[in-house]
């Protein structure tokens, strides 16, 4: 199983719980929504969402950088740095044909194309920036990386809805095991908070409408959910062949031992009632890492806080196992990232493996009677046995993708 296996040697993370990777960890460990009223929706049926706070591209990356991009590039830029930092790797040593991107979005950059229509629609066309039309590709984020870093191997942004970011690790895992690369900086970038979003899934009836309380709001799992918060993030992970990771001696944070991906053929928007391609896509994940189901120690869930949704990944759960394993569901504090949301659950699936530590769901008071799941909440949870973990990713046209990652001896080589 080993030999199949692929190394994760570095993280980064910018989100709603903070700039870099521990201080998402440590938001996570406390349990408590980052929802605030978000002035840029101000106005809005919803005006909450759970925003990266304090992120000034300017001071990050240098003016000259950051005003060619826009947010989320500038997001992303920032986390791929922190996990080339982390993974130890060195630019100036590696080929560069060898490394690649792959950053999974959810779709184009509102941010860039909201302010383009805005231009146009008031007769101002000439006003439209030239930097309008690619920073607003789902693909440059995954760009911008790359010159930054110098990277020439693949490069793409798969779009599978808010699967995109786990879609991304898979995609770039097949890459790694085929031998075709030795490294790829994968995961996802998005930002729902704007208010072209924002006004387009209150009209869906997907938002939580408890505007007065938003720390309350978002509450997956819960008998009282009633929808998400719109969120954003960036997670980066850097994979890596084994052979390579141990040539360079190279820490191993965890091992992406599966993965798996499925369509529900089912709805455009809303996920099959018994989550019929999410579970195809964990038996895929399984069979993939070589486990039983028996063997899954956690499950990092998609866990969105809706009412369909919840119930959906609730069923397809307890059809997959036969005593489910404690569940935890980061949007309940991070908010839902859209695209980026997978990469960011399979960061913290890594940090929970490392800490061997649960982080729990914020919000959750009372299990919906109709689950049978074991919801960790109130705590973080450290159970007796915390070596191997899925992160489930579902999204908008049934797409869903399911990664399995195992734990590596802290601190030590490959």
């Amino acid at each position: 199983m080993a030999s199949a296996e692929v190394a994760v040697t570095g993280l980064g993370l910018v989100t709603a719980g903070g700039i870099g990777v521990e201080a998402t960890w440590r938001t996570l460990c406390a349990g408590v929504s980052t929802a605030r009223h978000d002035p840029v929706l101000a106005g809005l049926a919803v005006d909450v969402s759970c925003a990266v706070p304090g992120f000034d591209g300017d001071a990050v990356l240098g003016r000259r950088l950051s005003r060619r991009m826009d947010r989320t590039a500038q997001m992303t830029v920032t986390a791929a740095r922190e996990a080339l930092a982390d993974a130890a790797l060195d630019p100036g040593a590696w080929d560069p044909t060898r490394v690649g991107v792959i950053i999974g979005s959810g779709g184009p950059s509102m941010e860039s194309l909201t302010e383009a229509i805005a231009r146009l629609t008031a007769d101002r066309a000439g006003a439209i920036s030239p930097a309008a039309l690619p920073r607003s590709l789902p693909n440059n984020p995954a760009t911008e990386v790359a010159l930054d870093l110098g990277a020439q191997g693949t490069n793409f942004a798969p779009a599978a809805g808010c699967a995109s970011g786990a879609t991304a690790l898979g995609v770039a895992r097949d890459l790694v095991r085929a031998g075709t690369l030795d490294v790829v900086f994968a995961g996802g970038a998005d930002t729902m908070c704007n208010r072209l979003t924002a006004a387009a899934f209150a009209q869906l009836g997907a938002l939580s409408t408890r505007p007065g309380d938003p720390e309350q709001a978002c509450r997956p799992f819960d008998a009282d959910r009633d929808g998400f918060v719109l969120g954003e993030g960036i997670g980066v992970l850097v994979l890596e062949r084994l052979e390579h990771a141990r040539a360079r001696r190279a820490r191993v944070r965890a091992l992406l031992s599966g993965y798996g991906s499925a369509n529900d053929a089912h709805h455009v928007t809303a996920p099959h009632p018994d989550g019929r391609g999410a579970r195809l896509a964990t038996r895929a994940a399984l069979a993939d890492a070589g486990w039983s189901p028996g063997d899954v120690d956690h499950v990092n869930a998609h866990g969105t806080g809706t009412v369909l949704n919840d119930a959906a990944e609730a069923r397809f759960l307890a059809a997959t196992f036969e005593r489910c394993p404690p569940v935890t569901a980061v949007k309940s504090v991070l908010g839902h990232s859209g695209g980026a949301g997978g990469a960011i659950e399979a960061a913290v699936t890594v940090l929970t493996l490392e800490h061997g530590s649960i982080p729990p769901t914020a919000n959750h008071h009372r299990t919906d009677t109709d689950m049978d799941l074991d919801v960790v909440a109130k705590a973080p949870r450290r159970p007796t046995r915390l070596n191997t973990a899925i992160s489930t990713s579902v999204a908008f046209g049934g797409q869903n993708a399911v990664l399995a990652f195992r734990a590596a001896i802290s601190g030590a080589p490959a």
